[in-house]
């Protein structure tokens, strides 16, 4: 996991143990059973679309009582939040409950408040989360995933600009915040199985 000076860098809020190891395995658990179908992206409207050559992973439909616990877990969370990035948030989205398996991902991108955004459902957004649900490994292990890092990108305009990234391996149980408009991906997966939920607050 990223130092705090290097999420700092990027201006992330990184929060260890957002949920316990025993909650995680329970909540992945669920989603290996639940209903499930391919995510989509969003361009200028508001349905989405599925488009494999952007992002391809799977969005799983767990039991209303986890989605509920999840957005209340977001919602008591909200005040941290609002201190580090300084806005003032009212709710969240409902949570997308996601599983990566091998070669899934999601191009370099962002969530909202940028002109490649039109739709009202990105200008809404405020701030963008990530919380990880299962562990990353350097060598193929049970249970654990390789590849899939969170990898964060600023790239310098103008001559002299460094263009810098950071990747951040999984550590089950971590939320990641961060301002929407930041440009970050999901490298592909090449073993295992990556559980995550993805969130805005707005």
């Amino acid at each position: 996991m990223a130092t705090l000076e290097q999420a700092a860098g990027f201006d992330l809020l990184l929060i260890e143990g957002f949920f316990d190891a025993p909650t995680c395995e329970r909540i992945v658990g669920e989603m290996r059973a639940a209903e499930s179908f391919a995510a989509t992206v969003y361009r200028d409207s508001a349905s989405g679309l599925v488009d494999s050559r952007v992002r391809r992973t799977t969005r799983v439909l767990p039991s209303p009582e986890t989605r509920e616990f999840v957005t209340g877990r977001l919602l008591a969370h909200k005040a941290a939040v609002e201190e580090h990035f300084r806005v003032r948030l009212s709710d969240c989205e409902e949570p997308q409950f996601l599983r990566y398996g091998v070669g899934d991902f999601f191009v370099a991108h962002q969530d909202g408040n940028t002109g490649m955004l039109r739709s009202e459902r990105e200008r809404s957004r405020r701030v963008s989360v990530s919380i990880l649900l299962s562990r990353q490994s350097e060598r193929p292990e049970r249970g654990a995933y390789c590849g899939g890092s969170l990898v964060f990108h600023h790239w310098g305009v103008g001559a002299g600009s460094v263009d810098r990234h950071l990747s951040l391996g999984g550590e089950a149980g971590t939320l990641v915040a961060f301002k929407p408009e930041t440009t970050h991906e999901v490298v592909p997966i090449t073993h295992g199985e990556r559980y995550s939920i993805a969130c805005w607050y707005r």
